[in-house]
């Protein structure tokens, strides 16, 4: 029997060697979470309904931002800027468009594009219709065209309808360029997408009226004779200078434009020369300019009286909605003077009846902290359609966000601070790395349950609140921890050190994170002066759930995660130990604060199941403290001219070291089975005892050349991996093989004194067994553990790396150490194999993650041992996953919803019922009022959503599936023989009376004139003849030739009119006098059937 299970283990083993430990199959980089806005950010959007907001960045990624810590990362095949970007309203979908005019249509269920379409000009204005799936595109040879996103095919479709510049041009009379792009579309408030605003860069601006098929409004196309002219500046409140200048348009570049008012009836336009001019929309307003010669249409304004100023980049309205005058804010980034500081500045105008004047009561600059990207209106969550319950969300690099309540622009604010700067907090990211400034941390694997931390640790409320009590605008996105067992097993805890001493925890368990604790240092103690030192170093002991900390000063303070409320701790020192008190806080309990060294913390390592720990000082000195008494066991001497690196751990079993001859030879005595391996900077490797604290070897293992050192660690020989699994394996049999046992007593008892066995194994190794793993800038070493401590530096693999190395780490498989990840300071990583230290697969952030390197970040690095790493880069945290098979995050199941379906479909029920409601009494009613609660408002677009929308986009789907103005060319013959003409009306004798003795015959008879008589009078109808537009007359007689013969035609037109009218008259007199001549007949005829007896008939 025995000899039958050697003979399978063999084979077993023999099998698994062929197959190899790690293969690149086994290796696959996964992006699971992460958390805070790329430096590259560039542009924002925001969906008024969902309350998500999104950021496109220069590197092809979006970051999408909801409530309660939900975050989405999408990252674009292509690695190219985004300069368009919108949401489609409350439908799941995101739509950008990039410098090579990629337009994508990302769905934000599943995380990627669901379609694209690469369009061949030069995109140069982009806007969608408000809660609809039309899109207004114009490119750089001024053709507006239009687009649907179709979700049930999942396709982005071209529709028919076009405007190009050449037929506007003829429709207004106005001279356009074939070249001369686009720069602004604007579909107008209120007109649910029935009139769109286009602006080309020259300066002509037309606002068209998508139902008609006409431009109402035209501007921009000619000399201006100001009426007035305004220049805030920034001492003066109200400052208006009376005149007449002229401006020529023909020099003036759009660069910027927005609505001005609620109603579109005032368009703000920035140009590149740093002017902002006002115009008015209205139609009435062009006769008052041929009246007086004056353009009562327009109002000029600028931010500097300087000769050069900057462009005008950015425009946005936020209008003052709660009282009856005409006032708001213009929200303005550029046009002041060329090398002032860069600012956003906001100017509290008030219009004049008419607008023929123009008053700033207030203006004031907000400091950036760096270059300005973007900014937009987002308005409060619940707002009721109030344009000032806003917030100013202003985006500036790199990667950071202010936000401004609209309260503290109002007049009497921007009075009130003048000389003081307008407040502003940042959005805060889900994990701070910056302000506060993150020093170091760490991701931990708890095998185990976490339940004694969290029924400790409350937690903290992730919902986030402004100042005053308001309502956080951002709370898109729903959570998922469903498809997680109350049975979960392992858990992931994210421990984070700052500048500030402070140290913050969060489960890291699900892809939305939730912070759990933050540890202050409210000690009261006069001595602990250095507590709020900069933290170095964390470690969590995942047995016994104790945090040790360490700080740039040498302090270490220890905190037990399963108790609170303690208020006292021990304080230890070189000379003494005493209990303490403490002022009491919630959260987790201070247990120990350790003061041995006044030099940095570099290292933290728990032992022995959390009973005993490692501190490592910066002098190189390593002190072992006994947790459980808070006393310390050792403190060594410093290593010369040395610095730590790193401490390891490990106990090796005495007894099988001793078996051997040789090797009892050469291992001193004093070694007990505990061994600390310390490296340090230089690359030496020292041994020391691990409960006295002597040295092993007089020699510490030196490398030849000298090299910075990176990282050490102690592995298992293929042989020990081998061994434990097959000893494991037997223990399982034999479990088995007992519980079909009679005795069962007997059975659970050999089975535990074996299982105790195969727990002392697997801790304890032998020598030859272990390996030690250095890692270096330059190299990669492998030696065996005996040779270490022995201090003989004789190693099995040796790697010269290709590229400078910054970080390594280890990672299992099926719980052994398999992998090497290998982190250069181009940003590419390498996995190798272990011990063989050969290339598995390669990998690169830049490409994964859009990373470019940084100095010294791989100190915030870290990982889990089984294949978990923790990346900060700037203000982004991302955690990957490296092993294709593990999936502990439970991808994509557990992933929070960026579109919640049940919002949607509660947001579409209350428009839905709002519309009966309106068309039923006419009034809004209570659920118009939840409607506008879900909706809100964004600068440049029409803010409120109608309810009446749904059947208004169904008649511009009609219109847009056609193109409107067909040239006449493309008119066949068919389609003009089957024109109207007047020639073409027939009039036919009137038709025999016949006799019915029938009563339904004689309805059917009443019917059939009825419907004769309408056909041919329209008798009863209440509509009037259609009078063709003069666009339409354009389109269907525009013929080639110069005037004179376009004259002729035309004269001969209404001369064939006249005698076609002439003739129609002839006829209709020629039916009247019939009419008489019939009618004398049947009146004789009457008379005659009178006299007549019934038996003559």
């Amino acid at each position: 029997m025995f000899a039958k299970r050697l003979f399978q283990k063999a084979a077993h083993r023999h099998q698994r060697h062929e197959k190899g430990w790690l293969t690149s199959d086994d290796v696959n980089l996964r992006i699971n979470v992460h958390y805070g806005i790329p430096s590259s950010a560039s542009i924002l959007a925001f969906d008024p309904i969902q309350r998500l907001l999104a950021i496109g960045t220069l590197d092809g990624r979006i970051k999408v931002i909801g409530g309660d810590n939900i975050e989405g990362l999408l990252i674009s095949p292509k690695l190219v800027p985004y300069k368009y970007l919108e949401f489609l309203w409350n439908q799941g979908f995101l739509v950008s468009i990039t410098n090579d005019n990629d337009i994508q249509v990302w769905n934000l269920e599943r995380r990627s594009i669901t379609c694209s379409l690469q369009w061949e000009s030069n995109v140069t204005a982009f806007s969608v219709i408000s809660g609809s799936s039309f899109m207004y595109l114009g490119d750089e040879y001024g053709l507006m065209s239009v687009l649907k996103y179709d979700p049930d095919s999942g396709q982005l479709l071209r529709l028919h309808y076009q405007l190009s510049s050449g037929f506007l041009a003829d429709v207004t009379g106005v001279s356009i360029s074939n070249q001369q792009p686009i720069v602004g579309l604007l579909p107008q408030p209120h007109s649910l997408g029935n009139r769109l605003l286009i602006a080309y860069e020259g300066g002509l601006i037309i606002l068209w009226d998508v139902i008609e098929a006409h431009a109402i409004v035209v501007r921009g196309d000619k000399v201006l004779q100001l009426i007035n002219k305004v220049v805030p500046a920034n001492d003066v409140d109200n400052n208006i200078v009376e005149g007449a200048p002229s401006d020529d348009l023909e020099d003036k570049d759009i660069s910027a434009l927005c609505w001005a008012s609620s109603d579109g009836s005032i368009l703000a336009v920035g140009y590149m020369d740093g002017d902002i001019l006002f115009w008015n929309t209205s139609v009435d307003s062009s006769v008052k300019d041929q009246e007086d010669g004056f353009s009562h249409n327009v109002v000029k304004l600028q931010l500097s009286s300087a000769e050069k100023r900057l462009p005008v980049i950015v425009l946005h309205w936020l209008g003052n909605s709660k009282t009856n005058r005409q006032e708001g804010h213009l929200l303005v980034y550029g046009g002041d003077e060329i090398g002032c500081e860069e600012v956003v500045t906001v100017l509290s105008l008030e219009w004049s009846s008419g607008m023929e004047a123009i008053r700033c009561m207030g203006r004031v600059d907000l400091t950036l902290t760096g270059s300005f990207a973007d900014m937009i209106l987002i308005p409060s969550a619940g707002t009721t359609g109030n344009d000032t319950d806003a917030y100013l969300f202003v985006l500036s690099n790199p990667g950071r966000i202010h936000i401004y309540d609209s309260g503290s622009l109002s007049p009497s604010e921007l009075q009130s601070k003048k000389e003081l700067p307008v407040s502003a907090i940042d959005l805060p990211s889900g994990i701070p790395n910056v302000d506060p400034l993150m020093t170091v941390a760490k991701l931990f694997h708890v095998h185990g349950s976490i339940q004694a931390v969290l029924s400790t640790i409350d937690g903290m409320s992730s919902t986030l609140t402004l100042p005053g009590q308001k309502k956080w605008p951002l709370t898109g996105g729903m959570c998922n921890h469903l498809s997680f067992g109350k049975d979960e097993k392992d858990h992931r805890l994210y421990v984070a050190g700052y500048q500030d001493g402070s140290v913050r925890i969060w489960n890291a368990t699900y892809p939305v994170f939730s912070l759990l604790c933050v540890l202050t240092n409210e000690i009261n103690s006069e001595i602990l002066v250095d507590s709020g030192a900069s933290l170095t170093a964390v470690e969590l002991c995942s047995f016994t759930l104790r945090l040790a900390v360490g700080s740039k000063c040498g302090l270490v303070q220890l905190y037990s995660l399963c108790s609170s409320n303690e208020q006292s701790f021990h304080f230890v020192s070189e000379t003494k130990s005493e209990v303490r008190s403490s002022a009491q806080v919630q959260g987790p309990r201070r247990e120990a604060v350790l003061d041995l060294h006044k030099t940095g913390v570099q290292a933290l390592k728990f032992t022995n199941n959390g009973s005993k720990l490692i501190i490592g000082y910066e002098c190189s000195r390593i002190a072992m403290l006994d947790v459980p008494s808070s006393s310390v066991t050792f403190i060594t001497d410093s290593i010369p001219n040395s610095e730590v690196v790193s401490v390891l751990w490990k106990a090796f079993d005495l007894e099988t070291a001793k078996n051997t001859s040789e090797s009892a030879q050469k291992i001193p005595d004093n070694c007990t089975g505990e061994l600390i391996f310390i490296l340090t900077k230089d690359a030496s490797i020292h041994v020391i005892d691990g409960k006295n604290g002597s040295m092993v070897s007089s020699r510490p293992v030196q490398l030849k050349k000298k090299s910075t050192a990176i990282s050490l660690y102690v592995i298992e020989s293929q042989a020990a991996v081998y061994r434990s699994v097959d000893e494991q394996q037997l223990l399982k049999d034999d479990v088995l093989r007992n519980e079909r046992a009679p005795n069962g007593t007997d059975g659970s008892e050999k089975c535990e004194n074996e299982g105790q066995s195969s727990v002392k194994s697997a801790s304890a190794q032998s020598l030859k067994e272990l390996f030690v793993l250095l890692s270096c800038k330059d190299s990669l070493r492998v030696y065996p553990a005996k040779s270490v401590v022995q201090g003989e530096n004789k190693s099995m693999y040796k790697v010269k790396l290709p590229k400078p190395c910054c970080w390594t780490t280890v990672f299992s498989k099926d719980e052994k150490v398999c992998g090497l990840v290998v982190f250069y300071q181009t940003g590419e990583m390498e996995i190798r194999s272990l011990p063989e230290l050969d290339v598995v697969k390669e990998f690169s952030l830049m490409s994964d993650l859009r990373w470019n390197f940084k100095a010294n970040m791989e100190r915030m690095f870290s990982s889990t041992e089984n294949g978990h790493i923790a990346l900060t880069n700037g203000y982004e945290v991302a955690f990957v996953s490296l092993l294709e098979g593990e999936n502990d995050f439970r991808i994509p199941e557990s992933l929070p919803n960026l579109h919640d379906e049940v919002l949607a479909a509660a947001a579409n029920a209350a428009i839905s019922v709002s519309s009966n409601s309106k068309r039923k009494q006419g009034t809004p009613g209570i659920l118009g009022g939840i409607v506008k609660g879900f909706k809100g408002r964004k600068s440049n677009k029409s803010m409120h959503h109608d309810s009446s929308s749904r059947s208004n986009f169904s008649q511009l789907e009609d219109i847009f599936m056609r193109n409107p103005f067909p040239e006449p060319s493309t008119i066949n013959d068919e389609e003009k023989a089957a024109e109207l003409t007047i020639d073409d009306i027939e009039i036919d004798e009137p038709l025999p009376l016949a006799s019915t003795s029938s009563h339904e015959a004689d309805n059917n008879k009443d019917k059939d004139k009825k419907s004769e008589r309408e056909i041919l009078l329209d008798d009863g109808a209440d509509t009037k003849p259609r009078l063709r537009t003069r666009e339409e007359i354009i389109a269907t007689y525009r013929k080639a030739g110069d005037a004179s013969s376009a004259a002729g035609e035309a004269r001969n037109k209404l001369l064939e009119r006249q005698q076609k009218l002439e003739r129609i008259s002839r006829q209709t007199e020629d039916l009247q006098s019939g009419a008489e001549d019939f009618a004398s007949l049947a009146n004789e005829l009457v008379k005659a059937m009178e006299n007549r007896k019934w038996y003559h008939i």
